[in-house]
């Protein structure tokens, strides 16, 4: 079974989304832990209600980074984690982390990568600068985590018409439920060794 540990900032519906489809998966994968850098995320609440580990670390309650991606890296071991889940966590994941967990970090982009990536374009920073292109099309990506934003390697990507009458949250909106059926599907595909982690 793979053991998964998802990082998330904010309101955490790819993560329960996760927990959700893992109940139905006959034991491929399983969340085993939480880690959110705002205490007040409610991904942390999630983890509490389904009785998984969840941890709040950010980088003021250390001295240096160093010591913020040990307390991480100590826990993650602790966990037995095959593969970390970046689903809306919202600080770049140290080097440090990286290169433990070398081509076993994936995350969830809502937009169609290499469009609209790279640093300070998430949430709805992305859905605007979308709609103001007049692009016709948008979606999700998932793909690998490198020490560069939103360069790794894609996994999976599926996109969406952008509509006449879309604002940044319909579009989000809908933007969301492809969010839900692709990194489920993703951490499916590399539980079932279609994806290779190398």
């Amino acid at each position: 079974m793979l053991r998964v540990v998802v990082f998330a900032s904010g309101k955490g519906s790819n993560l329960q989304n996760l927990i959700d489809v893992s109940k139905n998966s006959e034991n491929l994968f399983k969340v085993v832990g939480v880690i959110s850098n705002n205490k007040n995320s409610n991904a942390l609440t999630i983890s509490e209600n389904e009785k998984i580990a969840g941890f709040n670390f950010t980088v003021m309650q250390f001295l240096n980074e160093e010591d913020f991606s040990n307390a991480i890296l100590n826990e993650l071991k602790k966990l037995n984690c095959d593969l970390i889940v970046l689903a809306g966590y919202m600080k770049k994941v140290p080097t440090k982390i990286i290169s433990e967990y070398q081509n076993r970090i994936i995350n969830i982009h809502p937009s169609l990568l290499p469009n609209f990536g790279g640093e300070g374009m998430f949430g709805e920073f992305v859905h605007k600068a979308v709609l103001e292109s007049k692009n016709k099309v948008t979606g999700a990506t998932v793909h690998f985590v490198n020490e560069d934003y939103d360069k790794g390697e894609i996994i999976l990507q599926e996109e969406i018409p952008v509509l006449d009458n879309d604002t940044t949250e319909s579009l989000a909106k809908r933007v969301l439920e492809v969010e839900h059926i692709i990194l489920p599907k993703a951490v499916i595909m590399i539980a079932n060794n279609k994806i290779k982690l190398k």
